[in-house]
């Protein structure tokens, strides 16, 4: 017998081509050259190939980072090899701005963005990077950056600052590299290039900036690394030791419950859950006082403001009605010293 997972697949992928199809009628590109970084993989380009179900719950567990991604927008990744920017004219840092970096400054990317525990891959100090270009249009450069060493890409958002240039490729065409024959996902050419990091040890992204041969097209892309050394990747607490959660804050209109979902030294991720109360709301805030001196500096699926140890998250466009019972997500970064208990949450709605 099937499992549901299995049953539920063809219906996920039939979903996603029309919204796909439907996104495409909406915003027409030109004709271009796709692709992305498949080793190490780009972040939108590995959580489309190991999550061919993106509504498996064990994602949530086993890539949080992920998960996140898709809920924030599914199109995303299953349109890994689509993030572009046109006419950039080489001036890449006034299109992409500081922290919008991995999502190429495209709204629909943005959660690719978030600091977190992404799935790292491991590599040496000198390392071969391959990216696939679909369409065959080989490249006027092909532009591979490491970040510097000191920069965790587990707490901050990516720079142009972080980066440091270890691969200009100059122009170069299609031909002569090796192709997939056969395959339906990878059906053009592989581009493939030695990289030497020296100096880095642990968590590093790799950038690259890839203009088409053809046109003035621009495809950006992060790579999450492990070089040799460094601090271990944290992990998130076992089942034997439970996460800082709190019962619901809120009053009638809605609650708010709040589970730390990862954990590491001066650093944590936490998910708030938002419950409609016995009527339909059209908006919320949830308010979070910390008790040990906690600060939040990100989130995704709520707009945030901080002070000092107290951060309210309002609701964003998408999100803000809720019918009766109905519950919503956001997810928060932030750092911590000694302990990490929970914040006391309050959750205010708008009709």
């Amino acid at each position: 017998m099937s499992s549901p997972a299995e049953l539920r697949r063809p219906l996920t992928v039939a979903a996603l081509a029309l919204l796909t199809l439907s996104l495409t009628m909406i915003n027409p590109r030109p004709a271009a050259a796709h692709g992305s970084a498949i080793d190490p993989p780009s972040r939108h380009y590995g959580c489309a190939t190991r999550w061919v179900d993106w509504l498996d719950q064990a994602m949530k567990v086993q890539e949080p980072m992920c998960w996140e991604a898709y809920q924030a927008n599914p199109a995303a990744m299953w349109t890994w090899n689509g993030l572009i920017q046109d006419n950039v004219n080489d001036n890449h840092q006034a299109r992409v701005p500081d922290g919008q970096l991995c999502g190429g400054g495209d709204p629909t990317y943005a959660a690719l963005d978030n600091p977190g525990p992404w799935r790292a891959q491991n590599v040496n100090n000198s390392f071969t990077w391959t990216m696939h270009d679909q369409a065959r249009h080989g490249a006027a450069y092909i532009r591979i950056y490491v970040t510097r060493q000191g920069f965790n890409p587990l707490t901050q958002r990516l720079r142009w600052s972080d980066l440091e240039l270890v691969k200009d490729t100059g122009p170069f065409p299609d031909t002569g590299w090796p192709t997939r024959p056969g395959d339906p996902l990878l059906n053009g050419v592989d581009y493939s290039f030695p990289v030497n990091a020296p100096g880095r040890s642990g968590r590093h992204i790799v950038y690259a900036v890839w203009r088409a041969g053809h046109a003035d097209q621009n495809y950006y892309m992060c790579s999450d690394v492990r070089f040799p050394g460094g601090a271990p990747d944290p992990t998130t607490p076992p089942p034997t030791t439970r996460p800082p959660t709190t019962p619901p804050g809120g009053n009638a209109g809605c609650s708010a419950t709040y589970a730390v979902t990862s954990q590491w030294s001066g650093g944590f991720q936490a998910e708030v859950r938002v419950t409609a109360g016995s009527a339909a709301i059209s908006g919320w805030t949830v308010t979070m006082q910390f008790p040990d001196g906690q600060t939040v500096g990100q989130s995704w699926n709520a707009s945030l403001t901080s002070n000092g140890s107290t951060a309210t998250a309002r609701n964003v466009d998408y999100n803000g009605s809720l019918g009766a019972g109905a519950s919503t997500s956001f997810g928060v970064l932030g750092s911590w010293a000694n302990t990490n208990r929970a914040p006391t949450l309050d959750c205010a709605t708008t009709r």
